[in-house]
Formats: structure tokens, sequence, C-alpha cells
């Protein structure tokens, strides 16, 4: 159970509004289901979500117990880039999560790569995601490095930490962008509008972006890029180049999903 205490700069907020910005990853339905089930009391009493809180109010948050996922191996079909006894190198898919989690119990990278390699896999990533290194978003396909022992995982988290690993990425973007190549350099945190989504924020963690054009396609107002990244915040190619007003075709969230020509797999992890 968390507890937070309002404070005279706090007061006068909605709670719903006051708690998705407290707790990183609660939205406000979320908030407003809570409430209802009685897990989220202020004061020890049931309050509407549109209660305005007051200076002092102790609100309590009783945290939900994740479900329980059964990790099985599936065999799936997977493409193997090169395979020793300490790592297999794999290219994902486009549209397949790295590994299982609520909404998305099975089907993953993670369950593919299981039925290869059986029980070699390195446990440091935990019963949900052995053997996973790093990871890539859903709607990006490209190279994805797995430890099949721990050895070779703490190596390999090492070099990633160290940024003796450098990681890149091809995109095609909306619009004809001006500079042959550039730096972005903004904090990304949570959005405060949308706690789904992340976003260039004052509060954010520092977020770092290097890209350079490939090719521009005039006539189709879009541009080829090749981006590297220092850091690895959620969504940070997406959400960097959408702010700069580049955004990636067909990314439903940072881009209105808009790509007039059936483009496919237009980010590529490599």
């Amino acid at each position: 159970m968390e507890i937070f205490v309002v404070s005279k700069e706090e007061a006068n907020n909605r709670i719903d509004s006051y708690l998705t910005k407290k707790k990183e990853g609660l939205s406000r339905v979320a908030v407003q289901r809570l409430m209802e089930e009685e897990k989220i009391l202020v004061n020890g009493k049931k309050m509407k979500p549109s209660y305005k809180i007051h200076k002092s109010d102790e609100i309590t948050v009783e945290e939900e117990k994740p479900k329980e996922i059964e990790l099985k191996a599936q065999d799936i079909p997977i493409e193997i880039i090169y395979e020793d006894k300490d790592i297999i190198v794999v290219n994902k898919p486009k549209g397949m999560v790295v590994h299982p989690a609520n909404g998305n119990p099975d089907g993953t990278l993670v369950n593919a790569i299981m039925a290869i390699c059986k029980e070699s896999l390195s446990g440091i990533g935990g019963e949900i995601r052995p053997g996973i290194v790093h990871r890539i978003d859903k709607d990006t396909s490209g190279i994805l490095i797995v430890a099949k022992n721990d050895k070779a995982h703490i190596n390999l988290s090492e070099q990633i930490k160290n940024h003796e690993v450098q990681k890149t990425y091809i995109a095609m973007v909306r619009g004809m962008v001006k500079e042959n190549e550039a730096t972005i350099n903004m904090p990304i945190g949570r959005s405060t509008k949308d706690r789904k989504k992340m976003a260039v924020t004052k509060n954010g963690k520092e977020a770092i972006t290097h890209f350079k054009v490939i090719e521009r396609f005039s006539k189709h107002n879009c541009t080829l890029l090749e981006v590297r990244i220092e850091t690895g915040r959620t969504h940070q190619i997406r959400v960097h180049l959408s702010q700069i007003g580049y955004p990636i075709l067909g990314d439903m969230v940072y881009s209105n999903g808009k790509n007039e020509w059936g483009i496919r797999g237009t980010v590529f992890a490599c």
C-alpha cells in the first residue's frame, strides 16, 4: 500500500489528476476504477474521482497484484542471425512483443526463444524475461541479442551500460528533413496529458538521439534516416522525431498513424 499526503501547493486538484501525476503508469480510468472498488481512500473514506483534495489529506492506494503469467515455449518461426554457446541473435518482426506481460501473455519473442534454446537461457532477466538484455518496441522490427547464460548476460549488460554497444536504427519519417545530420537532446518522461504516452518534459530523464539523412523522397514528402541513441528511454526515437516535426510514418501513437503509402516496418533496429 502507498500513502500520499497532500501538500499546500497540491491542494484543490482533482484526486484522479493528482494521482496520475504522483504515480507513474496509473491512468485516470484506473484511478476511477480503484476508487469505485474502495482501493483508493481519502482519510480512510471512499470518495468520488471528482473530489478536490485538501492540504494534509492522506490518500492510500492499495497496490494491484499483477496477474500471474504462465511462461511456455511456443513453436513460433523466428529468423536466427547468429548463435553460439553464449548468445543468440534474432530478427524480431514488427508486431511481436519481446516478453510476456498483462495483455500479451504469450506469442512473444521469449516464447519463441524458449522453444529454440530449451533450458539454455540466462535467468538474470527474471522468470518472465529470461535472457533478455535489451528490448525494442512492439512495432519496431530489428536485431536483438539474447543471453544464453548468466555470464553472457552480465557481460552484455555492462557493455550496454558503458555505451560500448552502438544501437543503430533506420526510420522513415514524414517531411523533408533539412539538416544532413543533427543531435536531439531533450529530456523524456511520462506525458502529463496521457499517462500511456511519453513526451518531452522539463522533469524527464536525459535523452540523446543522433540522426543523419540517408535519402530524401521529395515526391512523397518523406525522409529515410539513420538514427543512433546514446540513451534508452521508452519510445525515445518516436518521441524525439515527432517533437521536432518529423514523426515516423505509420506510428499509431505519435503521428496519428498517417501513412498514405502503406509503408510497413518504418523503424528497423540493427
